[in-house]
């Protein structure tokens, strides 16, 4: 089970770390942290030497609730720390987390390997056109409507086969226009309840019958700090309880904020499972 970044084959039957770099200012947990290109520099480097197998750019805010971000807007954050970035760390393996064609794209010419589309190609048409002709691994995640709309979409008749049918769906089209590197995500936290959260979680395992590879972004999520009566700043522990429990459901990348937890919670389990 491999994907392909930039001529570089990635085997994920072990699990990797996707550490998080949000540039926006509104991101549920650290947004706003990384205003300038210190910072910026810091935190790749930190996340790096933990362990960091990938790192996930975003400019576009997807908490439940959060604004549009204008086309134009989302180019200006984005496409300078891509190259700020692979300058200072020219082997770094930049994920962008877009759902647009053109950000995509702009991204990919600055060096970017991979693109995590959290809408699955439906909220920019030209994005699964863009994905083929760069062919670059894809990351489709499952949701419904926008970030503004999604939490008044969790009504499902029944979760795991709706999401399974969703996938089977998007996949098809996708492989149509000829990606051929394509990893699931479920989406936790997106048009999904708290209930619903654990429910996907409990029965995750049975995704792997898609035979592609998982990745799972429940790092410092409502639905950990909302079940422990706390907040983000303090979903840490839970974090990596949980974490532990996607590895045992298959999970092949976790993306996270925390990159030295994520990264000894794979160390433990790759252990106990060799």
């Amino acid at each position: 089970m491999t994907i392909n970044c930039k001529g570089v084959l990635i085997d994920l039957k072990t699990p990797k770390v996707m550490g998080i770099l949000n540039v926006t200012p509104d991101s549920f947990f650290d947004g706003g942290k990384f205003k300038n290109e210190k910072d910026i520099l810091n935190q790749v480097e930190k996340m790096v030497l933990e362990g960091a197998n990938f790192i996930d750019i975003g400019a576009y805010s997807s908490k439940p609730g959060a604004n549009d971000v204008s086309e134009t807007l989302e180019l200006k954050r984005i496409t300078p720390i891509v190259s700020l970035v692979l300058k200072h760390f020219p082997n770094t393996i930049l994920s962008i987390d877009t759902f647009r064609g053109k950000v995509a794209e702009e991204c990919f010419d600055r060096g970017a390997a991979i693109i995590n589309d959290i809408s699955a190609g439906l909220r920019d048409d030209s994005l699964l056109d863009t994905v083929a002709a760069l062919k670059v691994p894809y990351i489709m995640m499952h949701s419904r409507g926008t970030p503004k709309t999604m939490q008044q979409q969790t009504a499902y008749r029944h979760l795991i086969q709706d999401i399974l049918f969703f996938f089977s769906q998007r996949l098809a089209l996708a492989r149509k226009k000829g990606i051929t590197d394509i990893i699931v995500d479920p989406g936790f936290g997106f048009a999904k309840t708290l209930e619903q959260n654990y429910e996907l979680l409990h029965q995750m395992d049975s995704l792997k019958i898609m035979e592609l590879p998982i990745l799972v972004g429940i790092s410092r999520k409502s639905m950990i700090y909302r079940l422990l009566e706390s907040d983000a700043a303090h979903a840490l522990n839970g974090t990596t309880a949980l974490h532990t429990i996607a590895l045992t459901k298959g999970a092949n990348i976790l993306r996270v904020h925390d990159v030295k937890e994520a990264v000894e919670c794979v160390k433990l389990y790759t252990q106990l499972t060799s």
